[in-house]
């Protein structure tokens, strides 16, 4: 009996972290990010946006106790399977599929990181760095692009520091601030 229980919780579990994954990746995909920030509309800049929101996720979900490190590992674990089912999609054959997602995890976990130690040291100068750097690169920034995005990311953290597990299984994510228009 206890057998069919556990996969009824892991069952469970699943649809909780698939939700979150959707609620992150449809945040992620607001067009203001692409329309009013001007963060490039494209594969590299999708990817970008989605490692920027699944950063502050996981970094609350870590914080909690028990379930939330296991929820941001999981879902961590989905988005990286949802990477390589997109390679697949676009084409990227199967020799070629291990080196790229080598390189996806580099690109992640570096920029997770830098993210990470922006906001743990309160740091707007060194986060708005990694963003310009991460989110533009080399294209042409509309005025006060960094700025609006680094105020999202500082004020979505600090949302998201009241957030509770309740939240998550709920997959109602209480970060996701406004960005101005003007």
């Amino acid at each position: 009996m206890a057998f069919f229980g556990l996969f009824g919780r892991r069952r469970k579990n699943r649809d909780v972290i698939e939700r979150l994954y959707k609620a992150v990746v449809e945040q992620s995909r607001s067009v203001t990010f692409y329309q009013t920030i001007g963060v490039p509309d494209t594969l590299e800049g999708r990817f970008e946006l989605l490692t920027l929101h699944m950063t502050l996720i996981s970094r609350r979900l870590k914080a909690l106790p028990s379930p939330g490190p296991d929820m941001s590992q999981d879902l961590v674990d989905l988005t990286f399977a949802q990477f390589e089912t997109a390679l697949r999609e676009i084409g990227v054959g199967d020799i070629s599929i291990p080196k790229r997602m080598k390189v996806m995890a580099s690109a992640y976990l570096g920029r997770a990181s830098a993210y990470d130690e922006a906001l743990r040291k309160n740091e707007a100068g060194l986060l708005a760095e990694a963003l310009a750097r991460n989110l533009f690169g080399n294209a042409e920034k509309p005025s006060n692009a960094v700025e609006k995005v680094t105020n999202y990311v500082i004020q979505s953290s600090q949302a998201l520091e009241n957030a509770v597990i309740g939240d998550f299984y709920s997959a109602k994510l209480p970060f996701f601030a406004v960005i101005d228009e003007d």
